[in-house]
């Protein structure tokens, strides 16, 4: 069995003319807290679909707990282990905070009561154990992030793909977050998170991988990849790293 728990080799899809995706390799290892970050269309999320089976892959190979999954469609992902989370929070409305909870449950339970019974301790685990009878409607923001969480999470995952979980919180509701996040990788939940919040990123991950425009161009620790002359490009444009480099140097004579 490989030592990664998802194992990404020379993968790369395109759209029409636009190549989203391309010859991305990276291994995610067994208990990790790790995050997939990049400027906005980088192919962060394209990645994401093609590795949960919602696209089929060009080119390349994707492996799951030692097993190739390459265009494996994404309910047998899931029934394997991996869950995810989208950009765009879709709860049912109409149901309350507990049955769209559930609804994650019956994946390997299908008992009703026994699937709202395990809905409550996944709620108590995101925060959202007071809002368990609320209808799904009612919810903040911030409400519908963690029900969104929690609906992954009561499917029992090996590997939880969070795709921008934190993206439209204030820095309080960010702050508040973090623990839980935190929290989940710590009970042996695999993560790999797509994030822009930086803040969380730092806190967060242990290893960061760097997409951009479609390839990958940096990974490391995040102190190592936020002082990346390449990731700095990335994000802020050519000619920033040595602009940066600039300042720093005069700030220092002017210390000096």
């Amino acid at each position: 069995m490989s030592a990664s728990l998802l194992t990404v080799s020379h993968v790369s899809k395109s759209f029409g003319g636009l190549r989203a995706v391309h010859d991305v390799s990276l291994a995610v290892a067994p208990g990790s807290l790790t995050a997939l970050i990049g400027p906005n269309g980088a192919g962060k999320t394209t990645l994401f679909s093609l590795m949960s089976g919602f696209y089929l892959p060009d080119a390349g190979r994707i492996e799951f707990d030692g097993r190739d999954i390459t265009g494996q469609a994404p309910d047998a992902n899931a029934r394997a282990g991996m869950a995810r989370t989208f950009q765009i929070v879709q709860p049912f409305a109409a149901q309350t905070v507990r049955e769209n909870i559930a609804v994650g449950a019956h994946l390997h339970e299908p008992r009703r009561v026994a699937a709202l019974e395990a809905a409550q301790s996944v709620a108590e685990r995101v925060g959202l154990g007071s809002q368990l009878d609320k209808p799904a409607a009612d919810l903040t923001v911030s409400g519908r992030k963690r029900l969104e969480l929690a609906r992954a999470l009561a499917t029992q995952p090996k590997l939880l793909l969070l795709d921008e979980v934190l993206a439209g919180l204030n820095p309080q509701e960010i702050g508040e977050m973090i623990p839980v996040v935190r929290g989940i990788a710590q009970s042996g939940v695999t993560v790999l998170m797509i994030e822009h919040v930086m803040q969380a990123v730092m806190n967060l991950a242990e290893h960061v991988w760097v997409l951009a425009q479609g390839q990958l161009i940096a990974q490391g620790s995040p102190t190592q990849v936020t002082s990346n002359a390449a990731v700095i490009e990335a994000y802020l444009g050519h000619g920033t790293a040595a602009k940066l480099r600039q300042l720093a140097s005069a700030s220092g004579a002017a210390a000096a």
